[in-house]
Parts: structure tokens; sequence; C-alpha cells
């Protein structure tokens, strides 16, 4: 290996080519020219004293050595980062883009005024919301902040723990009124399901044991939380959701609450970029007093006459403000 240290210019085409997958790619993001990027990854490998990709027709393979080097790389892109943001301090105005990542639902039915208090306060910021059931890689840039229901493991990333998101089991009035209240779980059998296509790991893990809650059950199958939802609302039958969510609405009743209550630990994370925003939404007491999900205590109702929702919490009529997930922004 040479004794010439890289610059950071080389390291960030590396990572544009990592992230892109090819030269054109990573040319295109960077606003450089094709042959003005190649030279860099030749110059770098050269530095390096050995290749870091493999050219296949799907296009670069990263070697080994490039995937060690990947984080190192991106530490180097938060400090640079840092760096911008230090130098622009003074300024009265915060302008950028940031690009968001969260479940349909959460996306959907949670985030909306969150960024409209957000984009109040700082116009200057342009937000790019990505609304996918898949976890996002933020080290590849997929995006700059993700909200996720498990905690991450990769040491690069920073997370923020934000509360608990609790699932219930609920059923629109009209379906109830039409096709009885099951007096027990195991009564579910003669009810209209809706539930997933393919069941998550995270499904798996919270269903409570002897719960005949499975796809071959399902009268609705679908991996859209947002699909799963507007069919409860419709009154299709019964299916899980967030309990927070399913308030908002006095038609819709909660079914069995001691025995299907399925905590999910709710995350904002970040790369050490955007560390600051992951710190911000944590520690805020208004994120998000409606969202995160303290159980309300459940009051006695008839055995299979489960209570709505909003009955058993005066306040879940009135969604909350919370908090902003910022930019400086997981």
């Amino acid at each position: 290996m040479a004794d010439i240290e890289p610059g950071w210019e080389l390291y960030r085409s590396f990572l544009a080519v990592m992230r892109e997958g090819s030269l054109s790619g990573a040319a295109r993001a960077l606003a450089m020219t094709q042959p003005s990027l190649g030279r860099h990854m030749r110059e770098l490998e050269s530095t390096l004293g050995a290749p870091l990709f493999t050219r296949t027709p799907q296009g670069l393979v990263p070697t080994e050595l490039a995937r060690e080097l990947e984080p190192h790389a991106q530490a180097m892109a938060s400090a640079s980062a840092a760096l911008r943001r230090t130098a622009s301090a003074g300024r009265a105005e915060v302008s950028g883009t940031v690009r968001l990542t969260a479940s349909e639902v959460v996306g959907a039915e949670v985030l909306p005024p969150i960024l409209a208090e957000f984009r109040e306060r700082h116009p200057g910021i342009v937000i790019e919301l990505v609304l996918s059931n898949q976890a996002a890689d933020l080290l590849r840039r997929d995006a700059d902040i993700a909200i996720r229901m498990i905690q991450p493991t990769q040491e690069a990333l920073v997370a923020r723990h934000v509360g608990r998101v609790e699932i219930g089991m609920f059923a629109h009035r009209r379906y109830l009124d039409a096709h009885g209240y099951p007096p027990a779980l195991d009564a579910l059998a003669g009810h209209a399901l809706i539930g997933f296509d393919t069941e998550a790991p995270y499904i798996r893990r919270l269903r409570p044991a002897g719960l005949a809650y499975a796809r071959e059950r399902f009268a609705l199958r679908t991996d859209s939380d947002l699909a799963a939802l507007a069919a409860i609302r419709a009154g299709f039958g019964i299916g899980m959701t967030q309990v927070q969510l399913a308030r908002r609405d006095p038609l819709l009743v909660r079914l069995f609450p001691a025995e299907l209550s399925l905590p999910l630990e709710t995350w904002v994370v970040c790369t050490r970029t955007y560390a600051p925003a992951c710190a911000c939404a944590g520690c805020s007491s208004t994120w998000p007093p409606r969202w995160r999900p303290t159980r309300a205590p459940e009051p006695a109702s008839a055995p299979g006459r489960p209570v709505p929702a909003t009955a058993r919490d005066p306040s879940a009529r009135a969604p909350g403000r919370r908090v902003r997930a910022t930019r400086t922004a997981g």
C-alpha cells in the first residue's frame, strides 16, 4: 500500500459507487462525468494497492476490502457533513433535503401532522417521504432517517427509542352487529378475519401461543397495513391494527383487550450524520403523546361485548400534537 493518503473526494466517489452499483449511476448522483469518477476509482485502488470492485454483467460487485472500508468512509462522510453544518450554523435559514422512511401505516396515518408542524418551522427543508414495510438501508443512503419497529444492530447507526406501539384486535360495530361478537378467542374461526399474506418475523415473535390467527384462516390477505386498516373500517371483518389509530374512530370496537395486546417498540434511526435528530425525537416531551402508547386501563365490560376504543379513553377522540423528526436528520 502506498504512503500517499487518499483524499476525501476519492472516498466520496467510492461511497457513491457502493450506493449506486455502477460508475454511471455514481457519476449522475455526484453530478460528475463518468470518466472523472472512473479516474477517482482507479486512483483510489492504486493508492490502496488492491481492487475495490469486480465487474460483472449486473454491475460492480464490492470486494471484501471495499466492504471493510465502507463504514470508515461513512464516518468520513458524517464528519464532512458536520463540518458543513458547523460552518453554516450562523445562517438564519435552514435548507436542504431530508429523506425519511417509515412503514405504510406510520407514514400515512401518523407522520403527516408531525411533518406539517415541521414544515411551518423549517420551510426551507424539502422532505422526501418513502413508505415501505421493508427496512431501508441507511448505510447505503437509501434514506437519512428511518422510523422502525425493531432496534438496529449496525454499530454505524444511531438509534433512539421513542416509545411503544400497541397492536390490538378490532372490528367495526356494523360488522359485529351483523355477525355477532365472538365470545372467546376460539370463536374467531367463525368470523371473517383480515390478516397478512406473508408472515413477517415480528408477527411470529409477537403472536400469542394458541391464537388461531394464521394465513389459511383469513378471509382477506394483504401485506399492506393500510389496506388491512381500511378493510376493518369498512366492516369487512376482524383484524389487527394500532390501538391509537383505531381510537380515532368511535365505531371501531376493540376485542379481547386483556388477551391480545401486542407491543411494538419504536425507534428513530439514522446515521451519525443525523444523530442530533434522533436525540431530539427521543427527549421531547411531545413525542408523540397519542401515538406513543402507554396502555390505558381497560374498564370492565360484559363478556363478549367489548366497548368502543374511545369509550375507554376520552382523550383518544382528540389526536394530540407530535414532535417533528428533524434533519441536522433516522
